[in-house]
């Protein structure tokens, strides 16, 4: 591919991504699975509200935002692409974007800015009610948010590729539960709604093997006081681990994705399609 060739891939790629960000966010039955989301999500965290951080005299409530944050950039970076490829490959929309010049790289673009700007949005609808429903979040202000978009990007990078690894493995949107699971085993253990530190000392080294909880210490570093770190493994935010750990994911998937969507691409035809289809067809 060349550069004037990549280049325009990527501009409709971009201007795909707009496209179905839009959509995403003007579709009702979209908009009302996001409210009862967020409501749910609200209504926990205002009941955890009048509960203290263990040790300190900070609000459990406010204590888990960043960590429901960072879990949200998970679950929407794994789950979201790799069904949204699934779905894609099942109605033909891979087929038609293989068929295109460079149609599969600016696919790929798209699905990027799409999801991107998904999680930048779920992010801030999360975070503004937050910051006048709970006392204490974002306390240095610019600096926080600031502190709050480095982390936000390396975990883009270190999740959207490994998403798009497994939804290019998945050969049926049945099989999208499979990936759900793990991702509720890992919630429950990463610190998400609980100081992980009053976890087993095994289940802490699990978790600290995935981006979940990394996301979720990067995510309270940037939001919360300094008193909140007493809750934490060493009792420190630990920056660089946490940079390098999303990193590595970020390398691991920029390095299977491209395999692996060029593998899948391949064996996209005509005929896939139609058997999928009529798989579907027999399921109804």
């Amino acid at each position: 591919m060349t550069a004037s060739a990549q280049r325009t891939a990527a501009r409709v790629g971009l201007r795909r991504g707009f496209i179905e960000f839009r959509q995403l966010w003007t579709n009702r039955d979209d908009l009302i699975g996001q409210f009862v989301w967020l409501a749910m999500i609200f209504g926990t965290l205002i009941f955890m509200r009048g509960a203290q951080l263990p040790g300190t005299s900070f609000s459990l409530g406010a204590a888990t935002v960043p960590g429901v944050i960072g879990a949200g950039v998970v679950f929407n970076g794994l789950t979201s692409v790799a069904g949204a490829l699934v779905i894609d490959r099942e109605d033909g929309t891979l087929l038609r974007a293989k068929a295109t010049p460079n149609g599969m790289f600016g696919y790929l673009v798209g699905k990027v800015t799409t999801f991107s700007m998904v999680q930048v949005a779920s992010i801030l609808v999360m975070l503004v009610p937050s910051l006048f429903l709970f006392d204490g979040l974002a306390p240095d202000g610019f600096f926080s948010i600031l502190n709050l978009l480095w982390v936000l990007a390396a975990g883009l990078v270190a999740t959207l590729p490994i998403g798009a690894a497994i939804g290019s493995l998945i050969q049926d949107s049945r099989m999208l539960a499979l990936v759900m699971l793990p991702m509720l085993g890992l919630g429950a253990i990463s610190g998400i709604f609980y100081p992980i530190t009053s976890l087993p000392g095994w289940l802490q080294d699990v978790a600290q093997v995935f981006p979940m909880y990394w996301l979720g210490l990067g995510m309270r570093s940037a939001l919360l006081p300094d008193q909140a770190v007493v809750v934490e493994i060493g009792q420190s935010w630990r920056p660089l681990p946490t940079l390098g750990v999303l990193l590595a994911w970020a390398v691991i998937g920029l390095v299977l994705a491209p395999i692996l969507l060029k593998r899948m691409a391949r064996r996209e035809s005509g005929s896939s399609v139609a058997a999928r289809r009529e798989r579907a067809l027999q399921r109804v």
